[in-house]
């Protein structure tokens, strides 16, 4: 890898840890970055690269809430009352609660499978349609009117929950029905330009969700979605990654981490005392400024 490559690829990777956590749309900056900075590959390793560089921002998430979410213990350390309402030692009831309380933290496992009914939105109605999207919608101007339409949303949204107060305020409280209504706003992210934590942090927050906690619970969800997603560009890619190809994807995947690391704590402490407009001001400046730079001959309105 040349001195070169190696610093168009970090730049990548900056972009992906920035944007990925921020409510901005990852997906539809690193495609237009790919509009005006080439790194010389081949469009079918670029799709891949685009999703897969992901999973070093997913690796941040992991590493952050770790304890938080990792759902196992040994008996040793079993909590010391146990987690169901109604507790009994008989029959297999009781064999399957003591296995449960020894080993595993049941609150965790049900969020666990709380984030998976949020997933499975994206799996049944966004799977499907992918291809198409990747064919019509990843261009500039699908992606800057979109970049508009959730930057007003966003401020819209706010300004009408300025003065509500969130009905879930703790990640115990999210219920089924919010789980599944979050993964619903997520499908809208199959459009590049949305922004997967910007669909789902509407959601949540429109649902009532406190804002750090739908936040924090999209920080969540985006374990399962982008390892799924990576997995299927991965595997759509096909071929051997070249020497070349593999440093780029793990320099990427890399600086992602590191830069994801940063991001991810600065937006929780920046939400704890503002809201999102910010954001969706960016959101509208710098969608009208692809339409600008389009119109200017500046950017091609094809996919990158």
């Amino acid at each position: 890898m040349s001195f070169i490559l190696f610093i168009k690829t970090l730049l990548y990777g900056i972009v992906e840890g920035i944007t990925e956590w921020l409510p901005i749309s990852s997906t539809g900056h690193l495609v237009l970055l790919g509009g005006v900075l080439d790194l010389g590959m081949s469009s079918s390793f670029m799709e891949m690269f685009n999703v897969v560089i992901q999973l070093g921002a997913i690796l941040a998430v992991v590493a952050i809430y770790f304890k938080k979410l990792w759902p196992f213990h040994t008996r040793r350390n079993r909590p010391e009352h146990s987690w169901f309402a109604n507790p009994t030692e008989e029959g297999a009831a009781g064999k399957f609660q003591r296995f449960a309380n020894d080993y595993f933290y049941m609150d965790k496992i049900v969020l666990w499978l709380k984030i998976i009914v949020s997933v499975l939105p994206a799996v049944v109605i966004g799977w499907p349609l992918d291809d198409t999207v990747e064919k019509y919608m990843y261009k500039s101007v699908p992606i800057a009117l979109m970049l508009i339409l959730y930057g007003v949303l966003f401020i819209v949204i706010e300004n009408r929950n300025k003065t509500r107060k969130p009905r879930v305020a703790r990640i115990s409280q999210i219920s089924w029905k919010d789980a599944l209504t979050v993964g619903l706003f997520q499908v809208l992210a199959i459009i590049p330009g949305t922004s997967r934590s910007g669909a789902t942090i509407i959601g949540g927050i429109l649902i009532g969700l406190a804002r750090p906690l739908a936040a924090e619970y999209t920080f969540y969800l985006a374990i399962p979605t982008m390892l799924g997603a990576s997995v299927l560009k991965a595997a759509k890619f096909g071929g051997r990654l070249t020497s070349v190809e593999g440093a780029v994807l793990a320099v990427g995947m890399i600086s992602a981490f590191v830069v994801s690391i940063v991001v991810i704590r600065f937006l929780m402490q920046y939400i704890r005392r503002h809201d999102f407009k910010a954001f969706g001001w960016y959101r509208i400046v710098f969608g009208i400024l692809v339409l600008i730079l389009v119109g200017a001959g500046v950017l091609a309105n094809t996919p990158a």
